[in-house]
């Protein structure tokens, strides 16, 4: 069975692409890299110095806040999945074991005082200097299984590789929250006038020099400004299906301001956006 990546970067076509990759086999993180891409029938020789990228290249960044429950079996998914070779950054504000089962594990951990989720994924993100930098969650909600497949599609040439949760239901995911989550869809594809299927995903790979040239403003909404001015700026923008399990541990966003306050992001960076091509 193979799934859709959407390519939202001014064209509706799509690429198929297999679900999982490295499930069985027991195969290297490079070959899994390389049967990602073959799978697509593409090429993965678009990395640095014109070669592929492989897992040296990547670090997988996070802010974490008070998330010891699951922070490790992140760490572990992350670790199994690249070989121990992707650079790990965490941004903490937690006042529980979170920043210390972090570093036991290997993570670069920045200490932060809270600030909100957009201060410390911005932070996170341009910590690094690895050419490829994918951000994901550390309450075990995103399939870090997935990283090969998100890797192949940046070798590929994607500038952005962006995680769509709700392709396939994101039944675990409290109802309330996943209507909210295609209505923030809607609302950003109708003022980019381009169909988008999941602003807020938490799991997304970057090319660095893409997070590098924008400046960001938002704190709450800034998983969707993460989206949204990379397409509307003309960058190769792909949406990958992914599963989205249940999360480890006790969310942290309050539904109704949190909703709002992305709301009003995607509406204030929709319209910078737009007056910024006149």
């Amino acid at each position: 069975m193979s799934d859709s990546a959407h390519a939202t970067n001014g064209s509706a076509s799509a690429v198929d692409v297999t679900e999982t990759v490295g499930e069985e086999g027991g195969g290297s993180a490079d070959e899994e890299i390389e049967s990602a891409a073959d799978e697509k029938g593409e090429s993965v020789a678009n990395g640095g110095d014109g070669g592929a990228y492989t897992f040296d290249d990547l670090s997988v960044v996070m802010g974490t806040y008070n998330e010891a429950e699951a922070i490790g079996t992140v760490l572990d998914d992350i670790d199994e999945v690249t070989d121990g070779r992707a650079e790990v950054v965490c941004v903490d504000g937690s006042d529980d074991r979170t920043p210390e089962i972090a570093r036991e594990h290997g993570a670069r951990v920045i200490e932060q005082e809270p600030q909100g989720y957009g201060v410390a994924v911005r932070e996170a993100i341009l910590t690094p200097d690895r050419p490829v930098v994918v951000t994901t969650d550390c309450d075990d909600t995103y399939p870090m299984e997935a990283l090969p497949e998100f890797l192949a599609e940046v070798n590929d040439g994607a500038d952005v590789v962006s995680g769509d949760r709700l392709y396939h239901g994101a039944d675990a995911m409290p109802a309330f929250n996943r209507l909210g989550n295609h209505a923030f869809a809607a609302l950003a594809s109708l003022l980019m006038g381009e169909r988008v299927h999941d602003t807020t995903t938490g799991m997304r790979a970057y090319r660095r020099e893409v997070v590098e040239e924008i400046g960001w403003t938002e704190n709450t909404g800034l998983s969707a400004e993460l989206l949204i001015r990379p397409l509307m700026r003309g960058h190769d923008v792909r949406e990958r299906p992914i599963r989205y399990a249940e999360r480890l541990g006790e969310t942290k966003l309050d539904p109704i301001g949190g909703g709002a306050a992305i709301a009003k992001s995607i509406v204030t960076v929709c319209l910078e956006e737009q007056l910024r091509r006149f």
